[in-house]
């Protein structure tokens, strides 16, 4: 891959490696936010992240992050960092339900990622079983695949954020409650998640990972990772091509 230009370039070796990868896939477990869809698309993460500061600071909780690590443009990592510093604390219930409450408003806005609904379909018409592994509110999950008529296809597997905040991703906890459920071992399954912490759950549950990356940007980190540049994808077409010659 050459993520200079976003196209997708694979090397003698690399396309079997990537074909088998997709063919031997019994059961796919989803990341949501990216893989899915891009669910701030009208109300980025980073606003986000930053309007939680904002909640913090008015409830006089200014020093509950560390200066040096304001600003972040990832949600659920702030609302990870506060749980920490305050484990089982009304104020980390209080903001784990402001941040559904901002998912849910976001739903309606949220930007389905190109390819995503068809190649759900086309796993689905094969009998490949499919879950959604997030650290979004699975009411989240459920409303977005409910406007697109998807969650036929995933129901009732939809592992989201539980209320023990030490269970987000990067641990294994949504995967592994995803292979329980189905009865199937790490190796038949594959992941499809868009971030080093997607990467790290996959690894942990011991289940083949692939890296979707909508920008160069991303695709770095998931290489800087340790993510195989043959696994690695900005377009979901070309897993949808995939899946489709495997059933040829």
């Amino acid at each position: 891959m050459t993520f200079e230009t976003g196209q997708f370039e694979l090397v003698a070796g690399e396309t079997e490696k990537f074909h088998e990868l997709t063919r031997r896939a019994r059961c796919v477990l989803f990341d949501f936010d990216g893989p899915v869809c891009r669910l701030f698309a009208g109300h980025s993460a980073k606003v986000i992240a930053t309007e939680q500061e904002e909640w913090l600071a008015a409830r006089g909780l200014t020093r509950v992050l560390p200066e040096g690590e304001r600003r972040s443009h990832d949600p659920h990592w702030v609302l990870s960092e506060v749980a920490g510093r305050h484990r089982g604390s009304d104020l980390v219930v209080e903001l784990e339900e402001w941040l559904t409450r901002q998912e849910l408003r976001a739903v309606v806005r949220a930007m389905p990622t190109a390819y995503a609904d068809p190649l759900v379909q086309t796993w689905g018409a094969l009998g490949v079983r499919l879950a959604i592994v997030t650290n979004n509110s699975d009411r989240a999950v459920r409303a977005y695949l409910e406007s697109r008529r998807l969650m036929g296809y995933f129901a009732p597997n939809i592992y989201g954020r539980t209320r023990d905040l030490s269970l987000l991703k990067p641990h294994p906890y949504t995967l592994n409650r995803a292979l329980s459920a189905f009865g199937a071992a790490p190796d038949t399954a594959l992941m499809i998640g868009d971030t080093p912490s997607d990467h790290a759950a996959a690894l942990s549950a011991g289940v083949p990972f692939l890296g979707y990356a909508r920008n160069p940007e991303e695709a770095q980190k998931l290489l800087d990772d340790g993510v195989a540049r043959w696994s690695i994808v900005d377009s979901l077409e070309t897993v949808l091509r995939a899946v489709r010659d495997g059933a040829a």
